[in-house]
């Protein structure tokens, strides 16, 4: 039998399972930081499939390994986030939240019991490639500063150091059966915006003796915006917007103290750099020229997640191989961010998409109260995953 058939075999062999794992996984959501008992669950499964691995990684994160022949060759790494949202689950079915005001609203659950099913999977075919394959379970990926970043400060990309990591994320989308890749520049960085105006504020129409905070902050905020228009490459993608303004004054009354928040988005690290020294500088001079000092704190978010050329273009044609030309689509960039953006500012790296819709039942958004999956695509996702690994394997 050759390689694609007996992965397909082992993914329906352990469908059921995978199914059970997400279910319960869904049915007990923790929040970013917190996944102490999705931990201990993942560990008892690791316990009793005789698997390999290290735990307390980053708090809640855990490595296990998959070894084949010659374990040294070279190694590569896979990886799933396990946190959930702050959303209160509106489904109706028997693995609801049972955790009030938590739900995983961004199919971490679906990540997390995919990547166990292409464990065992691999478990099964270590006599068909050469290396270690390590599986990464990460904390985090929803809230700053990342679990990623976590887990690579704590040496999860080393001993041994991975080759390339490959990373999927659910995607409503796409149909169930269906995969996306984008190779390059695919998701963007996201920094936060925190500016306060501070002047003297007072009688609204005495204006000589005050200093208009509101109009000056309004003045910075047209500048803000004009930023990537003016100095971002054409080419890559850039985005400043100031979503949220307090000027807590009255109809005749101008505030001391406006505030403004934001979000700046890029595809380019060095743009971003440069665009984070154009904010402050245009900022403080609109503001000290009209007599006001202004406070600035720009809050690093996650890097530019970068798609590396060579592992993508291979990653799709195994893809096209397990699933057929026709289920592997070309994506777009999004302007959304991922953590897994910090394992490809590390290690050449591959994040793709799987579909999970099916028909009209689950095309409800990410991050919503009712999003939910078509179970059938976890079969995908683990036999796609464990195809392509061994491919990488058997191939490089």
């Amino acid at each position: 039998m050759d390689l694609k058939n007996k992965i397909s075999d082992l993914a329906e062999k352990y469908f059921n399972k995978v199914i059970e794992i997400r279910r319960h996984l869904h049915k007990h959501p923790e929040l970013s930081f917190e996944e102490s008992e999705t931990a201990k669950y993942i560990i008892s499964l690791l316990n009793k499939w005789g698997v390999r691995f290290e735990s307390g990684i980053a708090d809640n994160g855990i490595a296990a390994y998959i070894e084949g022949k010659n374990p040294q060759k070279r190694t590569i790494a896979l990886r799933a986030d396990m946190d959930a949202l702050p959303v209160s689950e509106e489904n109706v079915v028997p693995y609801k939240s049972i955790n009030n005001g938590i739900m995983h609203a961004c199919g971490h659950d679906a990540h997390t019991a995919s990547l166990l099913g292409t464990l065992l999977i691999l478990k099964e075919l270590t006599d068909n490639f050469e290396g270690t394959i390590k599986f990464i379970f990460q904390p985090a990926e929803e809230k700053l500063p990342g679990g990623a970043k976590k887990m690579i400060e704590e040496g999860v990309l080393e001993n041994p150091i991975p080759e390339f990591i490959i990373g999927q994320h659910v995607y409503p989308e796409l149909p169930s059966g269906k995969l996306g890749f984008k190779k390059g520049m695919y998701m963007a960085s996201t920094d936060e915006l925190f500016l306060t105006v501070i002047g003297k504020g007072g009688h609204a129409a005495m204006p000589d003796k005050i200093t208009n905070t509101v109009l000056i902050a309004s003045q910075i905020i047209v500048a803000l915006q004009k930023i990537p228009q003016e100095i971002a490459p054409k080419e890559i993608p850039t985005v400043l917007t100031i979503g949220k303004v307090i000027a807590n004054g009255a109809t005749n009354v101008v505030p001391d103290e406006v505030s403004m928040e934001g979000t700046f988005r890029t595809m380019d690290e060095t743009n971003r750099k440069n665009i984070h020294l154009e904010i402050e500088k245009v900022a403080q001079k609109i503001a000290e020229s009209q007599g006001a000092r202004i406070e600035i704190n720009i809050k690093n978010g996650y890097p530019v997640l970068f798609n590396n050329k060579d592992t993508t273009v291979k990653s799709i044609k195994y893809a096209k191989e397990y699933l057929g030309e026709e289920n592997v689509v070309d994506l777009d960039y999004r302007m959304t961010g991922e953590d897994f953006a910090y394992y490809s500012q590390k290690i050449p790296a591959t994040f793709y998409r799987l579909g999970t819709s099916y028909e009209d039942k689950y095309k409800n958004p990410l991050h919503s109260p009712t999003f939910n999956i078509h179970e059938e695509s976890l079969k995908i996702g683990m036999g796609t995953m464990a195809y392509i690994s061994i491919c990488f394997l058997k191939n490089q």
